[in-house]
């Protein structure tokens, strides 16, 4: 018996909603059935929401690039590098936990900051590699005008959640972002974190 058929039996009510608001610092987890080629089971953090848009970084996407190889100033760290949307993919961007420690930075959510000075950054990196735990680089950004994600919010594509902090943002060895962040949401979104990406191969 097929997935869809057993829903259809039991009429289960799989709604990809909840009742919480983006804002920023938010992390926004798709449709499990969104079929995007940047998006599709992508967790993004939102580091500015207002009524001029939004943008973000999607958290488990990556990108097969050594920095290091193309820039030698910058640090050799083997840093997995974010692909992080479709926008400035020529362009480096970083958040971090590092606060005052870089100036210029910009609060996203407690403990958690966008950008800042970036050869402070560097500087960080080469007096202490281990502090690559605290920073994560993107190419690319994700970005949205006001009126497109609240339509995709309406359409479901996306479930909005508040309770994800900055250390889950700033793994990058964790193999499954997407499904980790909806079991935390537990009831239908733990439920929802297993499906198949296609339903019928249930």
């Amino acid at each position: 018996m097929s997935f869809s058929h057993l829903c259809e039996m039991k009429k289960i009510n799989f709604s990809f909603t909840n009742n919480e608001k983006p804002k920023k610092g938010s992390v926004l987890i798709s449709d499990p059935f969104l079929n995007d080629p940047y998006f599709g089971r992508s967790v993004v953090i939102l580091c500015e929401h207002n009524e001029e848009g939004t943008f973000g970084f999607v958290l488990n996407n990556f990108a097969e690039i050594d920095l290091h190889k193309i820039d030698e100033n910058f640090p050799d760290i083997n840093a997995k590098i974010g692909f992080g949307g479709p926008v400035s993919k020529d362009s480096l961007f970083f958040i971090h936990s590092l606060g005052s420690e870089i100036s210029n930075s910009l609060q996203i959510q407690k403990n958690l900051f966008y950008g800042g000075d970036f050869d402070e950054v560097c500087a960080v990196l080469k007096t202490n590699p281990e502090a690559r735990k605290k920073i994560r680089f993107f190419i690319g950004y994700s970005g949205w005008d006001l009126e497109q994600l609240d339509a995709e919010l309406k359409e479901n594509a996306w479930i909005t959640v508040n309770n994800v902090g900055h250390e889950l943002i700033l793994d990058t060895k964790l193999d499954d972002l997407w499904k980790t962040a909806l079991e935390m949401q537990q009831g239908k979104f733990k439920m929802i974190s297993k499906f198949p990406n296609n339903p019928n191969d249930n």
